[in-house]
């Protein structure tokens, strides 16, 4: 007989069904309609870009460094959907001859995931378009895929849920209200968000599953794989800022001296951080996860390892 809890993790999974089945969309009919990108409006908002804090660029040079960090902000989703898609299909093993329902959250989690990745390489094409050329998403995504995957199931989809979550938080706080980026860039995320917010769930779920197979011995070593993933993400984000900051510095109108292009480069890094570290894993959910599976001494030291990342956007 099914326990109220067991019973509860069913109905859940079948809410992400029924929901799919109603948000579904398609990238051409739904999307992107026939429209291309505006290149006279910012792409990424202010409140996630972090432009604003860089006063002496004038209007044109923040809105262009915003369409650079929004080309990669795409980009990046596009990678992480290349890892994120087989774990989904992985973990869904366990539920081949056990609960279908579950099974059938998770192929239509994976199916959605490969349409995410279609839609984001479509944005890196119409983004080349309008963009000067030179620009220059380094990270492989089969290879950072393959150094993900080589980590414990536990770590992965921690960094998985962390990652639904800020997706979530970024387009329902900045990017979603954000009234002078282009409509169809913001229309990309509000339809991907759309479908992230049920894989937010099943990411939980999956997670807390995974959690309970664990020995606290196994579960010490999932805490160091995550706190590796996270500095492998930040390798990954300091050579991206980089590129994107020597792109712009190329392709801006005026020269800058060494002091601002500085600036600008730490603030880049800075943006990259926030976005796709920091404000995951601060975002309450996520902590209230991961806290509820980890003990005193395990969250110092993912605190500690943070603390580099962290500090550095108090400024």
């Amino acid at each position: 007989m099914q326990t109220q809890a067991q019973v509860s993790t069913i109905q859940r999974y079948a809410k992400c069904i029924e929901v799919s089945k109603r948000i579904r969309w398609e990238i051409e009919r739904d999307v992107i309609r026939g429209r291309k990108l505006d290149f006279s409006r910012k792409f990424l908002p202010d409140g996630i870009s972090r432009l604003d804090r860089l006063a002496f660029l004038s209007g044109e040079e923040r809105r262009f460094l915003s369409q650079i960090q929004g080309r990669t902000y795409a980009n990046m989703f596009g990678l992480v959907e290349r890892f994120i898609s087989a774990k989904v299909l992985e973990v869904s093993r366990d539920h081949w001859l056990g609960d279908q329902t579950a099974l059938e959250a998770l192929v239509r989690f994976t199916d959605e995931e490969l349409k995410h990745q279609e839609l984001f390489r479509r944005m890196e094409r119409m983004s080349a378009e309008g963009m000067p050329a030179g620009y220059t998403f380094l990270p492989r995504p089969n290879e950072v895929a393959g150094l993900v995957l080589g980590k414990s199931t536990w770590a992965v989809l921690a960094l998985i849920c962390c990652i639904e979550l800020f997706v979530l938080a970024h387009y329902h706080q900045s990017i979603g209200p954000a009234a002078d980026s282009s409509e169809l860039w913001k229309d990309v995320f509000l339809y991907h968000a759309r479908e992230e917010s049920q894989h937010a769930i099943l990411d939980e779920l999956e997670w807390v599953r995974e959690n309970a197979k664990l020995t606290p011995d196994a579960r010490d070593r999932a805490v160091d794989d995550l706190i590796e993933l996270v500095g492998a993400v930040d390798s990954m984000l300091d050579v991206q800022a980089r590129a994107d900051t020597d792109y712009f510095l190329a392709n801006a109108q005026r020269a800058f001296d060494a002091a601002q292009a500085d600036r600008i480069r730490a603030l880049v890094l800075d943006a990259y951080r926030w976005q796709y570290i920091v404000s995951g894993v601060e975002d309450p959910r996520f902590t209230q996860i991961l806290g509820g599976m980890i003990t005193t001494e395990q969250a110092q030291r993912i605190g500690q390892a943070l603390a580099p990342i962290v500090k550095p956007l108090a400024h």
